[in-house]
C-alpha cells in the first residue's frame, strides 16, 4: 500500500520507519528541502497548499495522513476529495483553534479549564473579569510547545500580554495549578474497532515535553482518559493516533489539548509497548487490525532539545535506546530522543540518573 504523509518532521519519520516491516511505501510532502524524512523515503517538497503538488501525492498514494496539525485544513479537503485522508479533515480543523477544541471538550462533557474568546483589549478585560486571575492568554491558532502563550499574575499582566499576542484571535483560559500533568494516546480503526495505551506522566520545561513516564499506575484515572478519549474517536468519526494531555487537580482529569496525530508523548512505545503508536497508526488508517498496546514493563522517554548527547555516552547507560532523528541542532528544536526500558522501575529510574546530566538536567529533578 502506498501511504502518502504531509508534514516530513521526526513523525512522518519514525511512521515510516515503522511502515516498513509492514510493506507499506512512502512519499512525503514538506517546504524544507532538508524534512528530516527525506532521509527515509521520497521527498515531495513544496508548499502545502500547491494544489499540483497535493494532486500529485493523492494520485500517488491510496492512504494520505499528516505528522504536523497546522497543515491548511484547505489542503485537506483536497486531499481527502482524491484519496482516503486520515485522521479526518474535521479532526485537524477542531485541533488548529482552541476555541474549537475547548468547545468541542464542552460538549462532551470532559472537563476543561474555564475560557473566554478575546478578540481586543476590552474583550480580554472582560474575560479576565469572569475566568479570574491566574489565567492564561493564548493564540487561538499555530501555538504548540508553549509558543503562542503568556500567564496573566495580576492586573499589571492585562496590556503587556495584549501587546504581546493582540491582532490575532485569542482565548484566555483560567491557570490550573495542577499536581501533574498525563496523556493518554487512543487508537480507532476505520471500522471503529479502538485500543488505549496505558496512561503516561509527563514532565515540561519552558512549554517543552521534556520526559515521559510510562505506565502511570493511576487506575481511576486511566479509565476516566480512555473514556473521554472514546468520546472523541467516536463523535469525529476518528481513523489513527488521537492524542490527549490532561492537567490532574485534585484526583480528577482537566483536558489541556488534543493533537490529531502521533504524539511526543508516545514515542516510549518504540521499546515500551507490544505494538507502537506509530505502528498502530497506520494499522489503522490502512485498515489493518490493531496490534496489542500492552506496555512492556516500565519505560522513560527523554527529549533531546538544541542538540543531542555523544551517543556512546547514551548508549553506555544499560537498557537505553537512542533515536536521532537527523535534523540540524537549534535552541529549542527536538532533535532526538532516548528511551529506557526494564522490569524494574527502580532500576530504570537508577540508568536515568546518568542520563539526565546528558541533556542538562540534574538527577534529581525528575526523581
Amino acid at each position: 500500500m502506498n501511504v502518502g504523509i504531509v508534514g516530513g518532521g521526526q513523525l512522518a519519520r519514525m511512521l515510516a520507519l515503522a511502515g516498513y516491516p509492514l510493506g507499506l511505501r512512502f512519499q512525503v510532502l514538506d517546504p524544507a528541502a532538508d524534512a528530516c524524512t527525506g532521509q527515509v523515503a521520497p521527498l515531495i517538497q513544496g508548499d502545502y497548499d500547491d494544489v499540483a503538488l497535493l494532486e500529485r501525492l493523492a494520485d500517488w498514494a491510496e492512504v494520505v495522513t499528516f505528522d504536523f496539525e497546522n497543515i491548511p485544513v484547505a489542503a485537506a479537503q483536497a486531499i481527502a476529495g482524491q484519496v482516503a485522508f486520515y485522521p479526518p479533515a474535521e479532526a485537524l480543523a477542531t485541533a488548529q483553534d482552541r476555541l474549537s477544541e475547548k468547545t468541542l471538550f464542552w460538549e462532551l462533557d470532559i472537563p476543561t479549564p474555564n475560557f473566554a474568546t478575546v478578540d481586543s483589549l476590552d474583550e480580554l478585560k472582560d474575560a479576565v473579569a469572569r475566568v479570574n486571575l491566574p489565567a492564561v492568554l493564548k493564540t487561538r491558532r499555530l501555538g504548540y510547545d508553549g509558543k503562542g502563550q503568556r500567564v496573566l499574575r495580576t492586573s499589571e499582566d492585562i496590556q503587556p500580554s495584549w501587546q504581546a499576542l493582540g491582532g490575532v484571535p485569542l482565548i484566555l483560559e483560567s491557570f490550573v495549578p495542577f499536581e501533574r500533568e498525563v496523556s493518554v494516546l487512543g487508537v480507532r480503526c476505520r471500522d471503529g474497532a479502538t485500543a488505549f495505551y496505558p496512561l503516561v506522566e509527563n514532565h515540561h520545561r519552558d512549554g517543552i515535553l521534556r520526559l515521559s513516564r510510562a505506565p502511570c499506575f493511576m487506575p481511576d484515572l486511566e479509565r476516566e482518559s480512555w473514556d473521554y478519549a472514546r468520546r472523541l474517536l467516536d463523535r469525529l468519526n476518528y481513523v489513527g493516533l488521537l492524542a490527549i494531555e490532561f492537567f490532574v487537580k485534585n484526583g480528577r482529569l482537566i483536558a489541556n489539548e488534543m493533537a490529531p496525530r502521533v504524539h511526543n508523548s508516545g514515542h516510549w512505545t518504540i521499546e515500551g509497548a507490544e505494538t507502537s503508536q506509530f505502528e498502530n497508526h497506520l494499522r489503522a488508517i490502512s485498515g489493518l487490525p490493531l496490534g496489542s498496546t500492552r506496555a512492556i514493563g516500565h519505560s522513560v522517554m527523554l527529549n533531546c532539545i538544541g542538540d543531542l548527547p555523544e551517543r556512546t555516552a547514551v548508549l553506555a547507560v544499560p537498557n537505553t535506546h537512542y533515536h536521532i532523528y537527523g535534523k540540524a541542532p537549534r535552541l529549542g528544536r527536538k532533535v532526538g530522543h532516548m528511551t529506557l526500558r526494564g522490569d524494574d522501575p527502580g532500576t530504570v529510574s537508577d540508568h536515568l540518573r546518568r542520563l539526565l546530566p546528558l541533556v542538562g538536567f540534574d538527577p534529581d529533578e525528575f526523581g
